[in-house]
Parts: C-alpha cells; structure tokens; sequence
C-alpha cells in the first residue's frame, strides 16, 4: 500500500510513519516543518509543503499514486488555541477541507484521522468508550471534532472510507533512541519532568494537588507511540471504501502526576524537585481509555504496558538528545 502521511515529520506521525515503513508500505512525509523536523523521518522520503496548498497537495498525490491518507498535520497546543482560535481553526478545519478536496481530486479513497479524546471533555464516564458523548472544551478540542464531521460528511457525498482515531496522552520514544519528542515549548509531562533531571529546568510544576484521586493530582492514561502506530497501522489495513469507524487509543491504566513523577525518578534513579501551582482551567479530573474495542475489533495488543517502560524508553532518547532535534546530531545516521 501506498500511504501519504500529513504531519509526517512530526512526533506521532514520524513514528507512525516510520512503524509502517519497516512492515512494508510505501510511506511518503508531507509536512511544512513549522512543528516538524526532518530528523523525525528517518531514511524514509519528505515532501516539504503545506496542506493548505491544494494543488501541491494534489499533484503530490497523484505522483506518489497513493492509496491512503495519514492525516496528522495539525496545530495541537491547547493554551495556544485558547489564545489565538483563528490559527487552529486555519490550520486544522481549514487544512483538512483543502486535505479532503484534494484527495477527490486525486481519487484517493481511504483516510485515517489523527483525533484526539480531547473531543469528549469533561466527563465522569471512567473508563471512556467511543459512546462517551463528545463535549469539546477548548478551540483545539473544538477544532478535531469539526474535522471528524467534515470527514463524515465528505465521505457519504463523495464516497471514501474513513478511520478516527482518538488517542490518549502519547508519550515515549522510539526504542533505538533515535527519534523521541521534541517540542518548542515543551508541554507535555514526561520530557519536562526528565528535563528536571537534565538540568534544564529547576522544578516540574504540578498543576493541582486538591483533585479527588488517590493523590490529588490528576489522573491520566499514557500510550507510547509505537503502540499507537501499531493501532494506525492496524486501522489503515482494516479500512476500506465504505469504512466509517472510530477507535479509542489507550493503555486501560490511569497513572497520578504525582506517580509519573515516582516513575521517572525510578527509571533515572533521580530525585526529581517539584512545586505546586494552581489548577489548569478546564483540566478534567481523569481522563482513562477504554481500548476493548480497539483490541476486539483490530486485534491491537500494546507492548508497553507500564508506565516505567515507557519512560524508559524517552530517558534513552533525551538524555542522549536533550536539545531534540534542534541539538548538533539531531539527524539520525547522519
């Protein structure tokens, strides 16, 4: 199969894209590197552009004769969407629609979206299936679930198959070292605790201590990203011309910030300095999957399945890397 990944050279789509590479498709990168970087490629083929650029998007198509989409290019920082929707709202309603236009034109008919659970929001549903009601609570939220309907409705008028697929917090990095997360700010748990460790920081902020878990801070599920390139691979596999399907990604496991930080200081054998700061508007008590279906219906069967071996993993990664791409090797095999 020949499948194009939008967003290919980013975190989850770099893995994503290069997971399927090595059980023998054909992958092609597209991506405008605003957030992505060429390291996290690989040896694999990149086409600089953007989505936004319908007609290189569709001549691009055309000329790698690609059998699917990947579609992973997006604007993800949720303080950010709050700050400036219009950026988000541009880049992914408006990427997708010219995304979508362009694969009519190309006469590519099947799709795989990278959603997100941000889509179901508040909720006291735990752990939460594909039937938990979808409350979006941010413009980036806002913005994934208007995607999800667009792809809907364009798939019934226009007559192509679709997978989403709502993931939970993707961690972790590739198991050779590598290629790892890499963000400019860095926001999510994992790489800021470790850069505690490595001395770029001088404390992890926890956001909260009064939720009601068994801690008082909050609850989140963890998935590394080779298994949810597993779960993209297995779904692209599965979808065909009249798929209309959406999968949750997950461990099952709730883990504590608190315990994440206990986890980290495990793996690096570092005690790890933190503070407490007020909650996040909007932050949700816990947020759990539910992945039965995923692994009913796919036969998706993760293989980090804790929280240390994920975290070990991004440790391998950022301690040989603390600068991510950005630092004097950030080429792999270069």
């Amino acid at each position: 199969m020949k499948i194009l990944f939008t967003g290919g050279a980013g975190y989850v789509g770099g893995a994503a894209l290069r997971y399927v590479a090595k059980k023998g498709h054909d992958v092609l990168a597209y991506d405008n590197l605003v957030e992505g970087h060429p390291g996290a490629v690989g040896d694999n083929p990149l086409v600089v552009g953007d989505i936004a650029d319908t007609e290189k998007l569709t001549e691009t198509l055309k000329d790698f004769g690609a059998d699917a989409v990947m579609h992973f290019a997006a604007a993800t920082n949720v303080g950010e969407s709050v700050e400036n929707p219009e950026y988000h709202y541009r880049n992914n309603v408006g990427g997708t629609l010219s995304l979508l236009v362009a694969m009519r034109e190309a006469g590519v008919k099947r799709m795989l979206f990278s959603s997100t659970s941000s889509t179901y929001g508040l909720t006291d549903k735990i752990p939460m299936d594909e039937n938990t009601p979808q409350q979006p609570m941010n413009p980036y939220a806002c913005s994934k679930m208007a995607v999800e309907w667009m792809i809907h409705d364009f798939a019934h008028a226009y007559g192509f198959g679709y997978t989403l697929l709502r993931y939970f917090n993707a961690c972790g990095a590739d198991p050779s070292g590598e290629f790892g997360e890499y963000h400019d700010p860095e926001t999510h748990i994992i790489p800021r605790i470790l850069e505690v460790v490595l001395g770029m920081r001088d404390a992890f902020e926890v956001y909260g201590t009064d939720y009601p878990t068994r801690d008082g801070t909050c609850l989140r599920d963890y998935v590394h990203i080779d298994d949810l390139a597993q779960a993209h691979l297995l779904a692209i596999e599965a979808t065909g011309e009249t798929t209309r399907d959406a999968f949750n990604i997950g461990s099952g496991t709730g883990y504590t910030v608190k315990e994440v930080i206990e986890a980290c200081e495990r793996v690096t054998g570092e005690k790890i300095a933190w503070k407490e700061g007020p909650r996040r508007p909007g932050d949700p008590t816990a947020l759990v999957c539910d992945p039965a279906k995923l692994k009913s219906q796919l036969g998706w069967a993760p293989e980090y399945t804790s929280i240390e071996s994920i975290i070990e993993t991004a440790w391998e990664w950022h301690r040989k890397y603390p600068e991510g791409y950005k630092g004097p090797r950030h080429v792999p095999n270069s």
